[in-house]
């Protein structure tokens, strides 16, 4: 996840000043690069163990040596085309918007009206063994549920929770009035 900015309140944007502004993207912890090493390794180590068992008749060994390979590739690849959903979240005074873009670039906006707008952390239930953090990060206003940053780790559900709710209380406190000078 990138790190929610917190924007100063004097620069303006065309709904008001933006308060919070954050960028919610997946994590993927091996880079394309490193992902070409990795498949060189397992081939490197498949394909000579395919030909040794080729060259002791059992060649369907050989087969699945490289049905294994293009399974692990497809595996990574559909793990990157996953990756590249993304939420954006923008809190002024007036609203909070959340465009979330999935993985072929198809964007769903929300809009919620902060004022009425409440962070809920959904924890595992004090009986289950599934003690890690948080299962779902929602917003809630009005019978409208939205859950967001499904891809977060529990750790940055939390952590985006906490500024959020900070943001929306920022958000919530009147507006200086400016006074008309005669």
């Amino acid at each position: 996840m990138s790190q929610p900015e917190t924007r100063d309140e004097s620069r303006p944007s065309p709904e008001g000043p933006l308060i919070f502004d954050a960028l919610l993207t997946p994590h993927r912890s091996l880079p394309p690069s490193g992902l070409r090493w990795v498949m060189f390794g397992l081939a490197g180590v498949l394909a000579p163990m395919g030909i040794y068992f080729m060259t002791l008749g059992a060649w369907p060994v050989f087969g699945f040596c490289g049905l294994e390979i293009l399974l692990v590739w497809l595996g990574f690849r559909a793990s990157y085309i996953s990756g590249r959903a993304f939420e954006r979240l923008r809190l002024t005074h007036e609203r909070l918007r959340v465009e979330q873009t999935d993985h072929r670039g198809r964007t769903r906006a929300h809009d919620f009206q902060p004022y009425w707008l409440r962070v809920e952390l959904v924890e595992p239930d004090a009986g289950e063994e599934d003690g890690f953090g948080p299962r779902e990060l929602a917003l809630t206003s009005h019978g409208r549920r939205l859950i967001i940053g499904h891809f977060l780790t529990p750790e940055e559900r939390r952590d985006l929770a906490r500024a959020l709710e900070t943001a929306l209380h920022r958000a919530r406190m009147p507006q200086p009035t400016e006074t008309l000078l005669a």
